[in-house]
């Protein structure tokens, strides 16, 4: 009796396709389409996210869970804004998610941004102690994503800080016009962090179209503009 018989589903010959076959077939999958296509859909300049978020709540909740809260956390030093990535991911494990974005944004401003954008392969995750594990490291970007994105979600307005002392007592020095160049990252984390430090006239000015800065630097595969924008 033949071995092959035992099993029906091992294949006795080879499934093999021209590569011109394999190259129209591939239109049928491939996202952004053929300019030359008439019957298509235009994708090509559809960079709209198929879900709103890199993570689902469970998919978050587990993903935080999994967080070993590191004493000496190397995934904290190895991020350029210094943020308490320990912090907020405790918070979320707890379905703390107000707490969570309040966390990464007192660091970072444009946390949102960071967490669609940032090489964290190369920076937080690449540190992270879980990274030769087999579920491998954790997914820190997705999760500051989340956190953010339901931020966003809650509507919570802006005040100003309650800590500030009155505005007619705050000294005249703070009350000067202070301009920035370019409404980049840079410019807009220097227009928070000085605005909660109590200066209330802060101009940014931007010759371009659009304001973030990211737009001209940034491929719209890794997030929209209006994502993008949100964060300003």
């Amino acid at each position: 009796m033949s071995i092959l018989a035992l099993n029906p589903r091992v294949q006795t010959h080879a499934a093999l396709l021209s590569t011109a076959t394999k190259k129209m077939e591939k239109k049928h999958w491939k996202r952004n389409t053929e300019k030359g296509c008439e019957s298509c859909v235009k994708l090509e300049n559809n960079f709209d996210d198929i879900k709103h978020t890199t993570l689902s709540e469970r998919g978050a909740l587990r993903e935080a869970v999994r967080c070993l809260k590191c004493a000496d956390a190397p995934c904290q030093k190895s991020c350029p804004t210094n943020l308490n990535i320990k912090a907020f991911i405790t918070s979320i494990a707890n379905k703390n998610y107000y707490g969570a974005a309040r966390t990464i944004l007192s660091d970072n401003p444009l946390g949102l941004t960071c967490g669609m954008v940032c090489p964290t392969s190369d920076l937080c995750v690449g540190g992270c102690n879980l990274y030769a594990s087999e579920e491998g490291p954790i997914n820190i970007g997705g999760l500051q994503q989340f956190a953010t994105e339901v931020f966003k979600q809650m509507g919570v307005p802006q005040i100003r800080n309650p800590d500030l002392p009155p505005p007619h007592q705050i000294p005249e020095s703070y009350h000067s016009k202070i301009a920035l160049i370019g409404c980049g990252p840079a410019s807009i984390s220097c227009a928070s962090f000085l605005a909660r430090l109590g200066y209330g006239d802060i101009t940014i000015f931007e010759k371009q179209r659009f304001i973030g800065g990211l737009r001209s630097v940034i491929t719209l595969t890794r997030g929209s503009y209006s994502e993008f924008s949100s964060c300003i």
